[in-house]
């Protein structure tokens, strides 16, 4: 593609309430979306990049890393965060995207896009890469598996954090990150696992992000998992446009509810509001750089 900047995703609408929520109130202590899709298109009046920054400031979210998923998406995220200050990237082939890529002949020539984009900089993370084994059958694992080694080794070389998507591949994440290396700053994105794996996580040094899902009645195990992170191991995130927090679930996801998210964890963890909203700015700047 020429020009990055056209390109977009449309979600597909379906029997769902494709109404933005409500602005919520606006957080006094700023905090960042760690992890967004922006360049999906989604609601009954979709928001440009620009708008969705405007509102997410207005509600005390400074910034945002928008993630790739394929060579399009990573393209786009790059000319993102070349455009606006608010917006850093991350690049990547999804794991989900390697078994395609690998059956087109064409994993190695994506992951050099990768690299390549990589070497831009406001690009600062790799990601989101890892495993699912919830979408992806016994045949496309092993590309899983090249292209998360792969991405883990582009982290290192270029010196900048790495976004894990991992769905139903707890043990054999984990596993690849012990016996390849984790890079320096490793972050589970819409960390998925249980209060175990939490402590496992954040013992070996790894930041765990919480998206809206958090707040579901049926992620218990999320919670609990929050609870055993240490503050300083905290990230949040929107996962935008999906992952809505109740009490919007199934509607349009955006960064501006972000506070929604940041108040319901403080209030699992019994923390007060602002001391919770600074040490999550300060994660993200730790993880990330200035924006």
């Amino acid at each position: 593609m020429s020009d990055p900047s056209a390109y977009v995703r449309t979600r597909e609408k379906g029997a769902r309430d494709t109404r933005y929520p409500e602005v919520p109130e606006a957080l006094a202590v700023p905090v960042y979306d760690n992890h967004a899709h922006l360049e999906i298109e989604d609601g009954d009046d979709p928001l440009t990049l620009t708008d969705q920054l405007d509102r997410a400031a207005a509600v005390g979210v400074l910034g945002v890393v928008q993630a790739g998923g394929d060579i399009e998406s990573s393209r786009w995220s790059a000319w993102a965060a070349s455009s606006d200050p608010r917006v850093l990237a991350a690049v990547a082939i999804h794991p989900n995207e390697a078994p395609r890529y690998r059956e087109a002949g064409r994993l190695d020539e994506a992951i050099a896009v990768i690299d390549e984009l990589a070497a831009q900089p406001r690009v600062r993370a790799i990601g989101e890469t890892g495993l699912d084994f919830f979408r992806t059958d016994s045949d496309g694992i092993p590309a899983q598996h090249e292209s998360f080694e792969a991405h883990i080794a582009l982290a290192k070389k270029h010196s900048v954090a790495m976004q894990i998507h991992d769905r139903d591949a707890h043990d054999a994440v984990l596993e690849t990150l012990s016996r390849v290396g984790a890079p320096d700053r490793t972050v589970f994105h819409c960390f998925s696992g249980d209060e175990a794996m939490a402590r496992i996580a954040a013992d070996r040094g790894y930041w765990l992000s919480f998206a809206g899902n958090v707040t579901f009645k049926n992620a218990q195990n999320l919670r609990d998992a929050l609870k055993v992170t240490p503050l300083e191991r905290l990230l949040v995130e929107t996962d935008a446009p999906f992952l809505t927090p109740t009490p919007h679930r199934g509607r349009p996801n955006a960064p501006y509810l972000i506070p929604v998210t940041v108040r319901f964890m403080a209030a699992e963890l019994g923390v007060e509001l602002d001391v919770l909203c600074a040490r999550l700015a300060a994660n993200t700047l730790e993880v990330y750089g200035r924006f």
